[in-house]
């Protein structure tokens, strides 16, 4: 028999409710309603409107419908300005590399202030199917390994949503000598290969071979050795660190990123009693433990990307507010061509993260009037412009006056869909499938707009929509729902008039 909504989002309530300590007098109390209504709820017995809804994801902390399965629309009433402040969240990518180096400590490792995001809930699908145990404590999320991980009950269907279960492949190699991960998903952003993971783990005496839908691991004799990636890329290099962790001796990985999850990984990699030399530059030296159990605690950084989106949600609307948190190493570039484009802004603060390492910044942003750089603006590793940010001056390219030219060279669908901002009047010309050219000042328009399914795309959208005077509908918000947490109720306290759908209410 189908279960219907109402019974699915019951048992979800129910499920979320005790996993946060709380009975239903509690949670009736939070919500300001009866236990008896509370129970109907949970039985599915009770209808519940979007506010309701809004409400209880909230309390729970989780994007409710989201969860439920039903395709989440928001509608937008845009060309408002916004005020206010805004805390960065902990980062997504981040996040992702510490959750698989977890499975290196034979100990326990609790993780502070984890973003409580859909990429998220799908690793810890995939990490619970094998075994592992994860409790959340409001933010913060334990993570207890079990005595021996059951990969033949490995969940593939969450597995293939994430590209990250690539980095399943470091900590694995020091568990099995034999194993098998399905072939790795995500972003649908074009052909982005495998090959330099598997040419650095082949180094350390790993052979992979690789099918349409697996990757067949076997583990030979495991030795340190110095690799040269492939390419520059942020994956593949906490790929080799995870790798590296725990080989007696001295590995030595060239060409390394030292981008902002990477960091964060050799963080908590050196809480683990790991020696790692040359953080922040091209070249790493890891000295592995070959055994680790430690119970540790690690808190995470501030996601520089999502204080980009922030930036760019000010300057495309023409609005004064305060972005607090920002990670503000990873974005002295963009902040750069930012002021050569005209937006005036302030640093009024700085200090550190709550992991000690990382140095954060609040950043205010004042009404500025924007102009086309003369340069084309690109991505490259860091410290050029981050790859995940170059997206965020689409929009912002909008209302500045002159032609911008951005050049997308990492992916080869990317900027195809750059193009759907096209539908809010946007001046926009797909010169090639990896450069546009955008004309501006744009007055942008209300539309109705299917989600991309591609994060960052996907959110440019959401800012356009933001500044496009009318009200626009933008359908299907799961590629948004992957990277960032609880977006909606955080916009609207910058004053954002924007209100959640589900499909049977839209």
């Amino acid at each position: 028999m189908v279960m219907n909504t109402s019974k699915v989002i019951g048992q979800l309530i129910t499920r979320l409710r005790e996993q946060k300590g709380l009975t239903q007098a509690d949670f009736a109390k939070s919500l300001k309603t009866s236990q008896s209504a509370v129970a109907r709820m949970e039985n599915g017995q009770q209808n519940l409107t979007t506010e309701m809804l809004e409400k209880i994801s909230e309390v729970l902390k989780k994007p409710l419908i989201t969860l439920a399965g039903d395709s989440v629309n928001l509608k937008i009433e845009g060309g408002h300005k916004l005020s206010g402040s805004i805390a960065t969240n902990t980062s997504k990518n981040a996040a992702m590399g510490l959750l698989c180096a977890s499975l290196l400590n034979a100990g326990k490792t609790t993780f502070k202030n984890v973003p409580k995001i859909e990429e998220v809930n799908r690793m810890l699908e995939v990490l619970s199917s094998i075994g592992v145990k994860a409790e959340w404590y409001g933010p913060d999320l334990k993570i207890t390994p079990p005595t021996k991980l059951d990969l033949k009950n490995l969940d593939a269907a969450a597995a293939v949503k994430t590209r990250s279960i690539l980095m399943l492949l470091g900590p694995l190699i020091h568990l099995y000598k034999h194993f098998r991960l399905p072939v790795a998903g995500g972003c649908k952003l074009g052909a982005r290969t495998v090959r330099p993971h598997l040419y650095a783990l082949e180094k350390l005496g790993v052979e992979i071979q690789t099918t349409h839908d697996r990757y067949d691991v076997s583990v030979n004799s495991l030795r340190p050795a110095e690799i040269v990636l492939y390419e520059t890329g942020d994956t593949v290099t906490e790929n080799a660190l995870l790798a590296a962790a725990r080989l007696p001796g001295k590995t030595v990985i060239k060409y390394a990123s030292s981008n902002y999850m990477v960091q964060d990984l050799c963080f908590y990699l050196e809480k683990l009693g790991v020696r790692i030399e040359g953080l922040g530059t091209s070249t790493l030296t890891v000295y592995g433990r070959p055994e680790i159990k430690i119970d540790v605690e690690y808190a995470l950084s501030e996601d520089p990307i999502e204080s980009m989106l922030f930036l760019s949600i000010a300057a495309t609307t023409n609005s004064s507010i305060v972005i607090e948190r920002c990670p503000i190493d990873f974005l002295e570039l963009e902040l750069l061509k930012l002021e050569k484009m005209g937006l005036k802004y302030k640093v009024v603060k700085t200090y550190k993260s709550q992991n000690g390492r990382t140095n954060l910044a609040d950043i205010k942003t004042f009404p500025s009037k924007l102009v086309a750089l003369e340069e084309k603006i690109h991505p490259l590793p860091y410290p050029g412009i981050n790859i995940d940010n170059l997206p965020f001056f689409v929009p912002i390219a909008t209302q500045a006056e002159g032609t911008t030219l951005v050049h997308d060279w990492v992916y080869e669908n990317r900027a195809i869909y750059y193009l759907e901002l096209a539908k809010l009047r946007a001046n926009i010309i797909l010169a090639d499938p990896h450069r546009v050219y955008i004309e501006g000042p744009t007055e942008l328009r209300a539309a109705e707009v299917i989600c991309p399914p591609a994060l960052r795309p996907a959110a440019i959208i959401l800012i356009a929509m933001l500044a496009a005077k009318g009200t626009s509908v933008l359908r299907n918000i799961y590629s948004i729902s992957r990277g960032y947490e609880d977006l909606v109720s955080r916009l609207r306290k910058l004053g954002a008039k924007i209100e959640i759908l589900n499909d049977l209410q839209s």
